[in-house]
């Protein structure tokens, strides 16, 4: 039978209509089996990051870095100088911050510890309360090495590398007392209760003033190490105590809270000095406003404690004793444009304070 020509190509067109409705159907598989296939890597890494926690992406040993509140710059520096002098010696490091709270620091630890490190280093949340989480640390087999405030448990640190805290009070002390000229009525701005540190400088700052009858402490309060808080109680106790010559703060934050507080009230007459040296505190008495500073060596403690680390972590051992303190420098308008970073600058110009 003969096939009319305009049938045969009716059908050819069905064919091809049909063939092309096809393909067009299959075509939204193609993104699909491209998804899987982009996800499967991320599915198989995960096994291999839980095998080896310890180890970050470059195959490098871990050490931590715990501090406190980094806004305070003696506390950022220490952490960044510790880190650099780590990563320099060829580790991965992983800076953390406790806020002074003893319950993030034991975390902190934990997260440390799941992931093996190798060492850390720590300025730690408390003397008493820290004890627990270094020795968790220990028995773990991570050695920790603390610097800036040591624990009150010996045998638990691999190392407690601290500043002459006592010693930096009584120089400081020493020059308060020139400095307002042996009599008056002053005040004195302590740290946090916590901290050891808080209760040695105010030792040392007694055990020189006191000597002098002639000085009276009229308002002894904390601010907690802070500049904010410093500036609140200032501003309290010149209201009650409107007479004083001097105020000596248990830190340089503390010290500029309070200098603001004073010069607010257009008392740029009262003596002022901090504790630590930071880079605020050199500028300030380059200023003209606060009279001195103990400076601090952070660099030299936080450098300490990562080359004691490699040390440990290389050989078992750091060659030097648990227990080491650091002398400190009084900073005042005749050289503390010498120093930046709480190290010296190894400048010998002399400085000029602004008038």
């Amino acid at each position: 039978m003969r096939v009319p020509k305009s049938l045969k190509v009716f059908g050819m067109l069905l064919i091809l209509a049909l063939v092309f409705s096809g393909c067009q159907a299959a075509a939204p598989a193609a993104p699909v089996q491209e998804a899987a296939a982009t996800e499967a890597p991320a599915a198989e890494a995960a096994p291999a990051e839980a095998a080896a926690p310890a180890e970050a992406a470059s195959g490098a040993q871990l050490i931590c870095v715990i501090v406190p509140p980094v806004e305070n710059p003696f506390f950022g520096a220490m952490s960044e100088i510790a880190a650099a002098k780590a990563t320099e010696l060829g580790y991965d490091v992983l800076q953390l911050v406790h806020d002074d709270d003893a319950n993030k620091q034991m975390e902190l630890f934990e997260t440390c510890i799941a992931r093996a490190a190798s060492a850390i280093i720590l300025d730690n949340a408390g003397a008493d309360a820290s004890v627990a989480a270094v020795q968790k640390a220990k028995d773990a087999g991570i050695p920790s090495f603390l610097v800036d405030r040591e624990i009150t448990q010996e045998g638990v640190a691999v190392a407690q590398i601290v500043s002459n805290n006592y010693q930096g009070a009584t120089i400081l002390a020493e020059y308060f007392v020139e400095m307002v000229g042996e009599e008056g009525n002053f005040v004195e701005l302590t740290g946090r209760d916590t901290d050891t540190n808080a209760h040695i400088r105010s030792q040392g700052y007694h055990d020189v003033i006191d000597e002098y009858p002639g000085l009276v402490m009229v308002a002894q309060q904390t601010a907690n190490w802070s500049q904010t808080e410093a500036y609140g109680v200032m501003e309290s106790i010149l209201q009650a105590n409107p007479e004083i010559k001097g105020v000596i703060a248990g830190n340089d934050t503390m010290a500029l809270g309070a200098q603001a507080a004073l010069l607010a009230a257009g008392r740029d007459d009262v003596i002022v000095m901090g504790f630590d040296g930071s880079d605020d505190a050199i500028q300030s008495i380059m200023g003209g406003e606060l009279k001195a500073t103990s400076l601090q060596p952070v660099a030299e403690m936080a450098n300490q404690a990562a080359i004691q680390a490699d040390a440990y972590i290389k050989s078992g051992s750091s060659d030097k004793p648990e227990k080491q303190s650091i002398d400190m420098v009084l900073l005042t308008a005749e050289n503390a444009c010498q120093y930046e970073t709480f190290a010296p600058t190894g400048s010998t110009e002399p400085c000029e304070v602004a008038q």
